[in-house]
């Protein structure tokens, strides 16, 4: 377990969910946090938590990313008052399970708005710091939907879509400026992410079984800080259908079409 005393760790959506495990797997590593999400009431939640489990510092921001045309101001305030970012975990976002015509502009705006822009607006922010220090790292929450679409994940597959196209091509602006770039592509994660999503949960009970616990998918994306890893896919047998669908999109799309349709 590397030790994380004396690293200031950003964290979007960290009021509950992965960002909530993110941030109390940094806490016993001895990190100082600076908490995003907007709920204040619920980081201040996560907040004590750290402190009690190791952090160095807990500062809470309440924001709402989805009000992207503010986030280049907030990012400086905050910069302005915590003085540096070591590393930058672009957690936050939401899913809707359903097909295009019965999503309506405003659910899909705002899931490009917080899932894609506040995204990218908050690594360009944080760039320049990170360039005076010679170093950073940010580490952006895709998903295996990024991978692989399937129905009822047009608006959430393309955000992810987007969230990987753009790692990549910052991975390669910044590899000679010090500043790492990994994408993290989970698949079915055990949070209430599915409470918004799928609010049936008809979804979620059949894929239950195959859900990944929060703990361990903040365990593998904290042990990937300052380790130059690209990209970390979970669970593994999602991540070898994947490169299976990379080359070969028509077979695994007709084999696979039952299981897509489970939404």
């Amino acid at each position: 377990m590397t030790s994380l005393k004396g690293k200031k760790i950003w964290i979007t959506g960290a009021s509950g969910g992965l960002g909530q495990a993110i941030a109390e797997v940094c806490a016993r590593r001895g990190a100082s946090l600076v908490l995003i999400a907007r709920s204040e009431e619920k980081l201040e939640k996560t907040a004590s938590r750290c402190l009690t489990i190791g952090a160095g510092q807990a500062a809470v921001y309440p924001f709402d990313l989805s009000k992207t045309s503010e986030v280049p101001d907030f990012v400086y305030r905050v910069l302005e008052a915590e003085g540096n970012v070591d590393v930058l975990v672009n957690n936050a976002g939401f899913g809707l399970f359903e097909t295009l015509e019965k999503t309506e502009e405003d659910v899909i705006k705002g899931m490009f708005d917080v899932n894609v822009l506040s995204l990218i607006l908050m690594s360009r922010g944080v760039l320049p710091a990170m360039e005076r220090h010679g170093s950073g790292h940010i580490v952006n929450i895709a998903s295996q939907a990024g991978k692989i679409a399937t129905p009822k994940s047009t608006i959430y597959a393309a955000t992810k879509h987007a969230v990987l196209g753009f790692s990549n091509s910052l991975r390669m602006e910044t590899a000679d400026r010090g500043i790492l770039v990994t994408t993290v592509n989970p698949g079915p994660i055990d949070t209430n992410f599915f409470d918004s999503a799928e609010p049936s949960g008809s979804y979620a009970s059949k894929v239950k079984k195959w859900m990944l616990s929060p703990q361990k998918v903040a365990e593998k994306t904290v042990d990937s800080f300052f380790t130059g890893t690209r990209e970390i896919n979970l669970p593994g047998w999602m991540n070898a259908a994947s490169r299976v669908y990379a080359l070969a999109p028509g077979a695994v799309e007709r084999i696979g079409k039952k299981g897509f349709n489970q939404k």
